[in-house]
């Protein structure tokens, strides 16, 4: 039987679903996205389908499935999280809430997978690391199943049909974090659906500007730019797609921007011969003044979103540019699309990124809207800037959130004392030599592909240092084990008892982001100076209203990632953390300051 040597993925609503393409891309794979109601038929030309994840449980009474006719066509099926879970209740298998299992696991072969050389697992390790992300577990499987993999708290973390190519994975191979993942997707493909070896394509700036060229065709492009790599690389982009005079871009300093943002976007595009290009607005004032006494963190993006359009409005008009000839260019990556809820409409909301406020879905609605690349993630508009001549002070810099320090400046209405853990687990962790408590104060997360506004497990060592692999260990059982929190930190200095912190009051003031942005400053310039930025791919530095007397704490949050889309908190020498937190608590407010010790899941990488 003859195929049209593609995968076809289903999209059942998980924050990755685009993720899965995008591995399947890199080498050479190509395929396309169907809603779960497409017909089986429509497939049955495939050389394989791959079913998401998603954020739903497959026993809701509204959960999403797929044609059952599906499992009768003779191509090769995987599905992966919920995927995995709804192929084995439509093949007769149980499934249903267990403890949930986030970020790094221990993934182990079956003997019989071993035996068997079981093409899905071809060249990998009989133990290697996953990457979960679920609360549901397959509990039985009917008799034609066979359990390929196990974790510590997954009995069934991978499955095979006995007699068809169906296979289910509970882990996730298509993030950078599971280890072997690109492989077996790559064993998927090769192997089992029997697509053949091609060049691999680069992603290639001459693509790009012709996709430019033809979206503009007649028209301009008015473009925000925020001095981040995504903004500044797809403003040089449209640079090199278009003559010079039909592109501007507008820099909005919003007064949440970081410490000599401004100088170093004009030396960027300097180098790639735009700077002239470039209209600089104050909006500070603006700004500040919208997000006075806003406390949610939804509430603070739509906000700053709406603001950015306003702005761009005023701005065109004051420029004499006619919105009818021009278009509103924008730096957004895919990851963006999909946090903010998916461009299929089936994602699970997580944060609504500020190039994703009601307004400017309006705008790209109405076919106002060029986003070169809108389909790419970080590690790949990386590439392009380095392709365009972009430097790498730029390139290679750390991801900074449109919406600014205001979503690093984390506000309450509440005054509330920490609260003690469960008895148990107090228990468990004085064992440890350590002492924790719940801080009462909620941060985003996300979790089995839908969105979590959980509270903050804070812990005490008894002593400094402390081995990194104990700090995940700690940060992983308690996420996992505990509903009430999705995120946990580790004091730094002062060590006090954590009985005496409490919440406070907090709302985002011009003296707060000051104060934020001078934090900020100090880290970014001591790590540089350690020569360690590099090792790091992300540092959000939060300010949040947790305090042992009237001051507030500093949150330190290093990262590695390749994409945004799953991350783990990044190991920096404790001599480094220490010189900085000595340094931080000499800002006149500061009296503590912690670092972040969660992965991503089931913590984001921002706080809100």
């Amino acid at each position: 039987m003859t195929n049209n040597g593609r995968i076809a993925v289903v999209d059942l609503g998980g924050q990755y679903c685009h993720l899965i393409t995008r591995r399947l891309r890199d080498f050479a794979i190509p395929s396309d996205i169907f809603p779960p109601a497409v017909p089986a038929q429509t497939l049955s030309d495939y050389a394989g389908v791959i079913l998401s994840g998603g954020p739903q449980s497959v026993y809701d009474s509204d959960a999403l499935t797929v044609d059952q006719d599906l499992l009768n066509l003779r191509i090769p099926i995987l599905g992966i999280c919920y995927g995995h879970q709804l192929l084995a209740k439509l093949l007769g298998g149980q499934v249903s809430r267990q403890n949930g299992e986030y970020g790094f696991a221990q993934l182990r072969t079956t003997s019989a997978t071993r035996q068997g050389e079981n093409l899905l697992f071809r060249h990998t390790p009989s133990v290697q690391q996953v990457w979960m992300s679920h609360a549901d577990a397959i509990v039985s499987l009917p008799s034609e199943l066979m359990t390929l993999a196990t974790t510590d708290r997954c009995t069934c973390a991978a499955f095979a049909h006995a007699s068809k190519s169906i296979y289910g994975l509970q882990f996730h191979p298509e993030v950078a974090h599971t280890e072997f993942g690109s492989r077996i997707l790559e064993n998927f493909a090769r192997y089992i659906c029997g697509i053949g070896a091609k060049d691999t394509p680069n992603i290639r700036v001459g693509i790009l500007c012709e996709r430019i060229r033809q979206a503009a065709t007649g028209r301009s492009v008015f473009f925000l730019v925020s001095g981040g790599v995504d903004s500044t690389v797809a403003f040089a982009l449209c640079g090199r797609a278009l003559p010079k005079e039909r592109v501007v871009g507008l820099y909005v300093d919003s007064g949440l921007m970081r410490q000599g943002e401004t100088e170093e976007l004009r030396a960027n595009l300097a180098a790639v011969g735009l700077a002239e290009r470039l209209r600089i607005w104050d909006a500070s004032a603006v700004f500040l003044k919208a997000l006075e006494g806003k406390i949610e963190p939804e509430e603070k993006r739509q906000i700053i979103g709406r603001l950015f359009v306003e702005i761009q409005a005023e701005a065109m008009k004051q420029f004499g540019i006619n919105p009818e000839h021009w278009l509103l260019g924008q730096g957004t990556i895919y990851p963006d699309t999909i946090e903010s809820g998916g461009d299929s409409g089936r994602a699970a909301l997580i944060k609504t990124h500020h190039n994703r406020c009601d307004e400017i879905r309006e705008l790209i609605r109405q076919g106002k809207v060029i986003e070169p690349l809108a389909e790419l993630y970080k590690d790949e508009v990386r590439e392009l800037g380095r392709e365009l001549g972009l430097p790498p002070k730029l390139t290679d810099r750390w991801p900074f959130p449109g919406p600014g320090l205001a979503i690093r400046c984390l506000c309450t209405r509440e005054q509330r004392a920490a609260a003690p853990l469960a008895k148990e687990i107090s228990a468990g962790l004085a064992g440890q030599g350590v002492q924790g408590v719940v801080l009462p104060l909620r941060t985003v997360g996300v979790q089995g592909d839908a969105r979590t506004y959980r509270m903050v497990i804070a812990l005490q060592p008894s002593e400094q240092p402390v081995d990194y692999q104990r700090l995940r260990y700690l940060s992983s059982t308690l996420c996992n084990e505990n509903t009430l929190a999705n995120r946990v930190i580790w004091l730094i200095s002062p060590l006090r008892p954590l009985s005496g912190v409490s919440i406070t009051p907090a709302t985002i003031t011009r003296q707060r982001i000051e104060l934020l942005r001078q934090a900020d400053f100090i880290v970014r310039s001591a790590v540089e100076r350690a020569n360690l930025a590099h090792t790091v791919w992300q540092f959000p530095v939060v300010l949040a209203p947790i305090g042992f007397e009237s001051g507030e704490s500093i949150i330190l949050r290093p990262v590695n990632s390749v994409d945004g889309m799953t991350a783990s908190f990044a190991a920096l020498p404790w001599s480094l953390l220490n010189s900085i937190s000595a340094r931080l608590q000499e800002l006149t407010g500061i009296d503590a300051v912690f670092l972040d010790i969660t992965n991503k899941p089931p913590a984001t990488i921002e706080w809100e």
